[in-house]
């Protein structure tokens, strides 16, 4: 990891049904996330937050796939950005926003490393799959698809994002905390080789013992690990403030320690911290942990 972090918000929540995630990056700056970053010991900059258009600005488009081309220009030109960003040798950490925008985030480290001919892990923190595609979806919600299209699956135009497909392998993909999946979403993780981690494995394991596995899965042939972590993961007991909720989640520590974990590895690329909605939170309590759990994966620790 580069000891330059940039922060990078991306406002957008086209992807989901209920409002209000669009205003997590600034419920994360809120929290002070730079200044505590830079306690660190790294240099840290804020580049903004992406443009992104309202839903009242767009056009719903196909009910399967609601909002899929201004979701698509948004996720290009946060490729864009971050690409640019990347060749400056700065590790970007991108504010969400819902889950959507890690088909930009990824397309631009997959980009980056590409151009080296070498290839990315994955390790996707998530109480869902997000794995379903147009063809799948009970809800048309693309928050609910973009590891499937980052895996080259679904919409060809959303799966071609940066102007390449698939942006990593599945097996070189791990996906954790996993305790809701669709029927029809079931079969597709399944059939994609992804590596699953639900939250029965962590219950049973431990989750020091499935993110060992997880990072070893992912990091075998690659450049490095691109972290994208839904807050929905971890608890409605710890973060309450996410849109689909779902009880039995990471708690605090096993939170915390799944970072801490990838920090010491010292093979993160990126980060995307995603899916804080204040309009379901109390006293920004969701955006804290999140803000805390950003500094676990840049190195923070106990002692």
């Amino acid at each position: 990891m580069n000891r330059k972090i940039a922060v990078i918000g991306v406002p957008i929540d086209l992807g989901a049904n209920r409002r209000g995630v669009d205003m997590g990056p600034s419920a994360l700056r809120v929290t002070g996330l730079t200044e505590r970053i830079r306690t660190l010991k790294l240099e840290v900059r804020d580049f903004g937050d992406i443009d992104v258009p309202l839903p009242e600005e767009c056009e719903v488009g196909e009910k399967n796939k609601k909002f899929a081309e201004d979701i698509q220009d948004v996720c290009n030109d946060v490729c864009e950005k971050a690409l640019a960003i990347l060749r400056q040798e700065w590790t970007p950490v991108f504010l969400g926003g819902d889950h959507s925008l890690a088909m930009g985030s990824i397309a631009a480290t997959s980009k980056f490393f590409r151009e080296k001919n070498q290839k990315i892990g994955i390790v996707w923190f998530d109480a869902h799959g997000d794995m379903n595609t147009p063809e799948s979806t009970n809800s048309g919600n693309v928050h609910g698809m973009p590891l499937a299209h980052v895996l080259g699956l679904g919409d060809p135009g959303l799966a071609g994002i940066g102007g390449f497909s698939p942006k990593a392998d599945a097996a070189r993909c791990a996906l954790v905390g996993v305790r809701d999946l669709d029927d029809r979403e079931k079969k597709l993780v399944h059939d994609s080789g992804v590596r699953v981690f639900t939250m029965k494995d962590i219950d049973k394991r431990g989750v020091s013992s499935v993110i060992e596995e997880a990072l070893a899965a992912v990091g075998e042939g690659t450049a490095g690990i691109h972290v994208s972590f839904d807050i929905d993961a971890c608890d409605p007991s710890v973060a309450p403030g996410v849109g689909t909720p779902k009880k039995g989640g990471l708690n605090y520590r096993e939170a915390h320690l799944c970072l801490e974990m990838i920090a010491d590895a010292g093979r993160m690329i990126a980060l995307d911290m995603v899916e804080v909605n204040p309009i379901f939170d109390t006293r920004n309590q969701t955006a804290e942990f999140a803000g805390e759990l950003i500094l676990s994966a840049l190195g923070k620790s106990i002692f």
